[in-house]
C-alpha cells in the first residue's frame, strides 16, 4: 500500500513538474517576444520609403530608351513637327544635355535636402520631393523642344537628390538593430528595380511620351504610401517632441516591446552630437582629412568608371554595336543582372570585406569595359567580321561590368563613409561627398556623346577602363579594411585618438 502511494505521489510530482516546466517555457516565450521588436511595421515603412528610390530609378533608366527614340541622323540640333504630340529628334550634344541634366537637379536636390530634413522632417521632405518629380514628368511628357526636356529632367533630378539623402536617413533612424543592415540596402536595390522598370516598359512601348506616364505613375504610388508613414523618432526627439517620439518608436517596435532602453540610448546619442559640432573647417584635422580624402576618391572613381553614362545610354550602345540580340532585350538583360547583383552584394559585403570587393570590382570593371572598347575598335576596321563573330561581346562585357559595379563600387563607398567617420562628422563629410559624387555624374553623362565624337566609341571605353585600372591600384594601396572594426579602431588607424 505504501509503495502504491509513493508511486502515485511520484507520478503527481512528475506531472506537476511537467506543468511547471511548460508554464516556464510559455513565460519565457512571452519574455522573448517582449524583448524582440516587431518587424512588420518596419518592413512596410522601408517599402514605402523605398518606393521613392524606385521612382528615382525610373527617372534614371528613362533616359536610355528615350534617348534612343530621340536619335536623328542629321546634325540639326532639334527637329520637331508642328503637332502637339509630334516626334522630337535630338543631336548628340542635345542628347547629352537631356541625359546629364538629371544630375544637375540631383546636385541641387542634395543641397536642399539637408535643409528640408531638419526643418520639415523626414516624412515631410519625402512628400515635398514628389512635387518636382511629378512636375518634371508632366513637362517631359508635353515637351516640344529641348528646353522643356531639360527643365523637366532637372525637376526630376531634384527629387533624385533629395531622395538619395532622406530615404536612407529615414530608414536608418527607424530600423531596429537586428534588421538595420538589410533595410539599409533597400534604397540601392530599389533604384536598380526602378531602372529595370523603365527598361522593360521602354521595350514594350513605342512612344516615349507614353513611357513618361508609366514612369511618372511611380511618383503617385510613392506619394500615397509615404502619406501613411510615421515620422522618424530621431527627428521628433531632436525637436523636443518626446511624447510623439515615444509613440513613433512604439509603433515601429510593436505594442509589446519595451522601448525605454532604446529611447535612452537615442537621447544620449543626440546629446553627444549636439555637444560636439563639426564644421567644414574641422575636416582638415589629419585623422579626419585622411579618411575624407579616401571617401572623396572612392566617390570620384565610382562615377568616372562610366557606369551612369552606360546606364543612361545603354540602348544607344547596343544600337551602335549591331548586336544580333535586339537592343531593348539586351538592355533588359543588363537591368535584370544589375538587380540580382545588387541583391547579392548584401550577402558578400560582410563576408568578403570592403577592400577585397572594391579591388576586385575595379579590376573586373576595367577589364570588361576595355573589352567593349576592343569590340568597337575592331568594328571600325571590319564591321562584317565583328558582327558575325563577336556579336556576343557587347552584352557579355556590359553584364560583367554592371555585375562588378553592383557588387562592389555601387554600395561600398556609401557604406564606408558611415564606417570611417563619427556621427558628428558624417553630416559635413557626407554633404561634401554627395556633392562631389553628383558633380562627377553630371560631367560623365554630359561629356559621354561629345567624347564619342572626339575620340570614338572605343576611345571613351578605354578611357573608362584606364580610370578603373588606376582605381584598382588605389584600392590596393590606400583603402583600409573596415570590416569588423569599431569606429575607435578605424580612427586610431588614421592617427586619431584611440577612444
Amino acid at each position: 500500500m505504501t509503495n502504491l502511494s509513493n508511486k502515485i505521489s511520484g507520478q503527481n510530482n512528475a506531472s506537476n513538474n511537467s506543468m511547471l516546466e511548460s508554464e516556464r517555457s510559455a513565460a519565457q516565450l512571452v519574455i522573448e517576444e517582449w524583448k524582440r521588436p516587431a518587424h512588420g511595421t518596419q518592413y512596410f515603412a522601408a517599402l514605402s520609403a523605398s518606393m521613392g528610390a524606385m521612382a528615382v530609378g525610373a527617372a534614371i533608366g528613362y533616359s536610355s530608351p528615350a534617348s534612343a527614340a530621340f536619335r536623328y541622323d542629321n546634325t540639326t540640333e532639334v527637329i520637331t513637327d508642328n503637332s502637339t504630340f509630334g516626334n522630337l529628334y535630338l543631336s548628340k550634344e542635345a542628347r547629352g544635355w537631356f541625359a546629364g541634366s538629371l544630375s544637375i537637379g540631383a546636385l541641387l536636390g542634395c543641397m536642399l535636402a539637408g535643409l528640408c530634413i531638419n526643418n520639415i522632417g523626414r516624412k515631410g521632405t519625402m512628400l515635398v520631393s514628389v512635387v518636382p518629380l511629378l512636375s518634371g514628368w508632366i513637362l517631359i511628357g508635353l515637351a516640344q523642344n529641348l528646353s522643356m526636356l531639360v527643365i523637366g529632367r532637372i525637376l526630376c533630378g531634384l527629387c533624385t537628390g533629395i531622395s538619395s539623402l532622406v530615404v536612407p536617413t529615414y530608414t536608418t533612424e527607424f530600423a531596429s538593430k537586428d534588421i538595420r543592415g538589410a533595410l539599409g540596402t533597400g534604397f540601392q536595390l530599389f533604384i536598380t528595380v526602378g531602372i529595370l522598370y523603365a527598361y522593360i516598359f521602354g521595350w514594350a512601348m513605342d512612344s516615349w511620351r507614353l513611357l513618361t506616364v508609366v514612369c511618372g505613375a511611380l511618383g503617385f504610388v510613392f506619394l500615397l504610401m509615404a502619406a501613411f508613414l510615421k515620422e522618424s523618432p530621431h527627428y521628433l526627439l531632436s525637436k523636443g517632441k518626446e511624447m510623439q517620439a515615444r509613440q513613433s518608436m512604439q509603433y515601429f517596435r510593436g505594442k509589446s516591446y519595451d522601448i525605454q532602453q532604446e529611447m535612452e540610448e537615442l537621447k544620449k546619442s543626440l546629446k553627444d552630437s549636439s555637444d560636439v559640432k563639426v564644421t567644414l573647417s574641422d575636416l582638415s584635422t589629419p585623422y579626419i582629412l585622411k579618411p575624407l580624402l579616401i571617401t572623396l576618391a572612392l566617390m570620384v572613381f565610382q562615377q568616372l568608371a562610366g557606369v551612369n553614362a552606360v546606364i543612361y545610354n545603354i540602348n544607344i550602345i547596343f544600337q551602335d554595336s549591331g548586336s544580333q540580340l535586339s537592343d531593348d532585350m539586351s538592355t533588359i538583360v543588363v537591368g535584370v543582372v544589375q538587380v540580382l547583383a545588387t541583391a547579392a552584394s548584401t550577402l558578400l559585403i560582410d563576408r568578403a570585406g570592403r577592400k577585397l570587393l572594391l579591388s576586385l570590382s575595379a579590376g573586373v570593371m576595367s577589364f570588361s569595359i576595355i573589352c567593349l572598347g576592343v569590340f568597337f575598335y575592331v568594328k571600325t576596321h571590319d564591321e562584317e567580321w565583328v558582327v558575325n563573330n563577336l556579336s556576343w561581346m557587347p552584352l557579355t562585357s556590359l553584364i560583367v561590368f554592371i555585375t562588378a559595379f553592383s557588387i562592389g563600387y555601387g554600395p561600398i563607398p556609401w557604406i564606408m563613409m558611415g564606417e570611417l567617420f563619427y556621427p558628428n562628422v558624417k553630416e559635413a563629410a557626407g554633404s561634401l561627398a554627395t556633392t562631389i559624387n553628383w558633380t562627377c555624374v553630371f560631367i560623365v553623362t554630359f561629356t559621354f556623346e561629345p567624347l564619342q565624337g572626339a575620340i570614338h566609341d572605343y576611345g571613351v571605353y578605354w578611357l573608362f577602363g584606364s580610370i578603373s585600372a588606376l582605381n584598382f591600384i588605389f584600392c590596393l594601396a590606400f583603402v583600409p579594411e573596415t570590416k569588423g572594426k569599431t569606429l575607435q579602431e578605424t580612427t586610431a588607424y588614421f592617427g586619431g585618438p584611440p577612444s
